[in-house]
């Protein structure tokens, strides 16, 4: 597995920004993907998971109804559709894979075996 993330920027509040996240990998499909953000001086939080065929996905309380994530299986691809972004949505943003099955633990850093790279999103008021 090899995580590359990218699409991150710097925008106005309220506007949108797809990430993306490429495995350069072949072993895409069997992992299930998550993205986390740190923001300075915080420690990296939990943003969004996918299971592997897409089907289950969870969010932070913070970015739900605002942020969606998918994946591509096919081009080994996962994505964050930002929308309605705000100033404290402004961090690195990383996306990992895991082989846990737990469900339960898929929140968690700690669950995680890969990391991209990170990518930064700025959102200025």
């Amino acid at each position: 597995v090899q995580l590359v993330e990218s699409g991150g920027g710097l925008v106005q509040a309220g506007a949108s920004l797809r990430l993306s996240c490429v495995d350069f990998g072949r072993t895409f499909s069997s992992y299930v993907m998550g993205w986390f953000r740190q923001a300075p001086g915080k420690e990296r939080e939990f943003v969004a998971v996918i299971n592997w065929t897409g089907n289950t996905k969870y969010y932070a309380d913070s970015v739900k109804g605002r942020f969606t994530i998918s994946r591509d299986n096919a081009k080994n691809t996962m994505y964050l559709q930002m929308s309605g972004l705000k100033p404290e949505d402004t961090a690195v943003y990383y996306c990992a894979a895991t082989s846990e099955a737990n469900g339960s633990r898929w929140y968690t850093k700690s669950a995680y075996d890969y990391w991209g790279q990170g990518t930064q999103v700025t959102v200025s008021s």
